[in-house]
């Protein structure tokens, strides 16, 4: 590039063209305007963009639809803020129907001044409605965010038949220093669809059959979609690691090896392969949001959308998780297996320990007392399934659940799990056993106020009069909105909720009624109505339990 002709000082609009280059956007619309006039800079500056101006900002969407159709690709338009961006339009929404992948560039004031009777202000990140696949709007602060926006975007333009769509740009004064020699080397996000030519399935499954190192992690997945079969080839020569919300077997117990904090760089992967959705464990988010920028993470996404949990994603695969892992698996078949041997088998080494210590340590009476004794039970029934609260409940759930568990860790809120559980209970006359804490139960208590109700369902209520889990942060200690405000402690009880919807109740507040009380529990008894053991603990003891369970992994 001639060295008069340096990029704009704005990190957001360098990531934008860079990633519009990555992404094979060749032509631009430009129309005039002094806050786009970085963007356009840049765009014109750019040897890889062939740009072109026209003034009116209606006829300019048409004809970037009209280079999009005949080179049958992205193209981008341009336009400053204000009513300039509506003027689009019309040619957007013809672009929605004919889903032709038209890349609307507009330039926006700093969010703060929207509605502030500030020239060519009006809300613009939403401003084209449902007439483009995907709309973002650039943070000017924050590359990570930024890239992986402009990825996600450029990705819907040809997602699910593609189609337009909009990247909204707010730009803080100065605007007119162009100082950047190039071009940054920005991270792409590739897309590999059942449309491709499936060069990107190739390099995934390359990069897979060359890795030493190979992972593969498991996200939540609904009860039937993944189970431990589907990865017995592949987990010969890649270590899997998912929690009890996923395969169908329990979790491996990932989070007491990573809970240590120096974890041995012997057990950091060198490829990873993630699918699935939430995963429960901040330790293994952690872990993996180390890794060197030079590790490849692919996702598997039956929507084909970004999701970069672990800030490292290079591609995404558009499939069903079962698929590409039939895909994998017979790659495993020819993957040396000695190479990822030992990888394998470290891995194996330090979960088996964990395996050990978690089955060895026997708590006192507290929360975790409770669903290790509900666990034992509920794994000598034939037909049981397990519905799990969010926070401390599941985490439990993580340590002593050998079977698949259901929870609401989509958004991970706290209403509706005693609800959800009732009403599975409806449709199954599988035993539907319901672990939830004190708060989300009393939050969900309608739930019980239903005519409906039936004898299968079976509730452990977890007691410790608050948000138990916030013991564990030392640092709140020192507010006094701990305890009201934070933790919202209380002395309520559900027996007299219990007694208004004829629901059975027993309390238990030792280890001797809690023995009792889960036998109740899980008897299979011919009384109609539902049942519900309230286990009562403190919940600093549940806490220290809680710690000494971590302590004891080696």
């Amino acid at each position: 590039m001639n060295s008069e002709l340096k990029y704009c000082n704005k990190d957001s609009v360098n990531i934008l063209t860079a990633l519009l280059v990555a992404h094979g956007v060749r032509y631009a619309v430009v129309c005039p305007g002094s806050r786009n006039a970085p963007i356009s800079h840049n765009l014109v500056v750019c040897p890889d963009v062939e740009c072109h101006s026209v003034t009116d900002e209606r006829s300019a969407g048409f004809y970037a639809l009209g280079m999009a159709q005949a080179v049958g690709g992205p193209v981008a338009v341009c336009v400053t803020s204000g009513t300039a961006l509506l003027n689009l339009m019309p040619a957007v929404a013809e672009a929605f129907y004919q889903r032709v992948p038209l890349v609307v560039i507009s330039a926006d004031r700093p969010l703060e001044w929207i509605d502030q009777l500030d020239g060519q202000t009006l809300p613009q990140g939403d401003a084209l409605g449902r007439f483009v696949r995907k709309a973002v709007t650039l943070p000017e602060d924050d590359r990570w965010h930024c890239n992986r926006l402009v990825n996600e975007a450029l990705h819907a333009t040809r997602l699910h038949g593609g189609g337009p769509v909009h990247i909204n740009v707010p730009l803080s004064e100065p605007l007119y220093e162009f100082a950047v020699e190039a071009l940054p080397e920005e991270r792409t996000i590739f897309l590999a669809t059942s449309r491709c030519d499936r060069r990107l399935l190739s390099e995934c499954a390359g990069q897979f059959v060359q890795s030493r190192r190979p992972m593969i992690v498991v996200g939540q997945t609904s009860r039937d979609d993944l189970l431990a079969e589907d990865f017995r080839g592949i987990g010969q020569c890649a270590v899997v690691l998912n929690e009890a919300l996923s395969i169908g077997c329990g979790g491996c117990h990932f989070d007491e090896v990573l809970a240590q904090g120096d974890v041995d760089d012997r057990l950091l992967p060198d490829f990873v392969l993630v699918m699935g959705g939430v995963l429960v464990s901040k330790h293994l988010k952690h872990f993996l949001r180390q890794l060197p920028a030079d590790v490849p993470v692919w996702a598997v996404s039956e929507d084909g959308q970004v999701r970069d949990t672990f800030q490292h994603l290079c591609g995404v695969i558009e499939g069903h998780p079962a698929d590409v892992l039939d895909d994998l698996n017979t790659l495993a078949g020819h993957k040396q297996l000695a190479s990822s041997e030992a990888f394998v088998s470290r891995w194996e080494q330090v979960l088996s320990r964990a395996d050990e210590a978690i089955d060895s340590y026997d708590p006192p009476y507290s929360q975790m007392a409770a669903v290790r004794m509900l666990e034992a039970a509920v794994d000598e029934l034939d037909d049981a399934v397990t519905y799990y609260g969010n926070s401390s409940a599941v985490r439990l759930a993580n340590v002593y659940a050998d079977h698949y568990v259901f929870c609401h860790r989509g958004v991970s809120g706290i209403e509706g799990t005693v609800s959800s559980a009732a009403g599975f209970s409806l449709a199954t006359d599988e035993c539907v056993f319901c672990v939830v804490g004190d708060l989300s139960f009393f939050y969900d208590a309608n739930a019980l106020w239903n005519r409906e109700l039936r004898q299968n369902l079976r509730i452990l209520l977890l007691n410790n009069g608050g948000g138990g889990i916030f013991e564990k942060f030392d640092g709140l200690k020192q507010s006094p909105a701990r305890e009201r405000f934070v933790m919202a402690c209380h002395h309520t009880s559900a027996e007299g909720l219990c007694q208004s919807y004829g629901v059975r109740y027993r309390a238990a507040r030792n280890m001797d009624e809690l023995e009792t009380g889960i036998d109740w529990l899980t008897d299979d008894c011919e009384d109609g109505s539902p049942l519900l053991l309230e286990v009562f603990t403190n919940s600093a003891e549940d806490s220290r339990a809680w710690q000494e369970h971590f302590s004891l992994t080696p």
